[in-house]
């Protein structure tokens, strides 16, 4: 008896601390089945706090959109921060200078912010290592850069379900291994409201 209530109480305290990181993974959720199409044309946007039309975006718009429903503009910071630094950021566009209307947009650049200004966590992190609210990039198998979000929610093989958009719109899918895995990054700045930090 005493033992299974010990069991309790751990998988009780085990859910407690994962609850505040899931606060990134719950605002990408929102985005399923709104953000249906997969669109990766370049367009004019307002700056800061710009987007495509929400029912439209790619892997790149479900991370941007859910740091902004926790108030944090990267549109704003990568370009802000390219500004500074142009020279940190990958040239693989032929850019001259910073773009606030795409840089957001490429994989390549936030995982140089994340790395510049959060945690590079590599990229043979096992199953476990992976928390709710962690960002993860790829490379797709026609040699594309992509990235998702890390759920507080489990696939069948115990590994975490992966909010992203890589063709179909947001989807919550069993992708961590599906693809050659490039980076493992965890961004939790002080402007992220207390309970999303631990």
């Amino acid at each position: 008896m005493h033992r299974l209530l010990l069991c309790a109480w751990l998988l009780q305290a085990a859910s407690a601390l994962a609850e505040p990181l899931s606060c990134l993974s719950r605002a990408a959720r929102e985005q399923v089945g709104v953000t249906r199409i997969y669109d990766g044309s370049y367009q004019r946007i307002d700056y800061p706090g710009g987007d495509v039309p929400i029912e439209r975006g790619v892997c790149t718009d479900v991370v941007v959109r859910a740091y902004r429903q926790l108030g944090i503009d990267l549109q704003r910071q990568v370009h802000e921060d390219m500004r500074a630094h142009f020279s940190r950021y990958p040239r693989n566009w032929g850019l001259s200078r910073p773009d606030r209307n795409i840089d957001h947009r490429r994989v390549p650049n936030l995982a140089t912010y994340f790395t510049r200004h959060g945690q590079s966590l590599g990229n043979r992190s096992a199953d476990a290592d992976f928390l709710p609210g962690d960002l993860v990039t790829w490379r797709l198998s026609n040699g594309l850069p992509h990235i998702g979000i890390v759920s507080e929610r489990l696939a069948d093989s115990g590994r975490p379900l992966i909010l992203h958009n890589v063709g179909a719109g947001t989807r919550e899918e069993d992708v961590l291994r599906a693809y050659t895995l490039t980076g493992h990054y965890r961004y939790r700045p002080e402007t992220l409201p207390a309970q999303c930090r631990q």
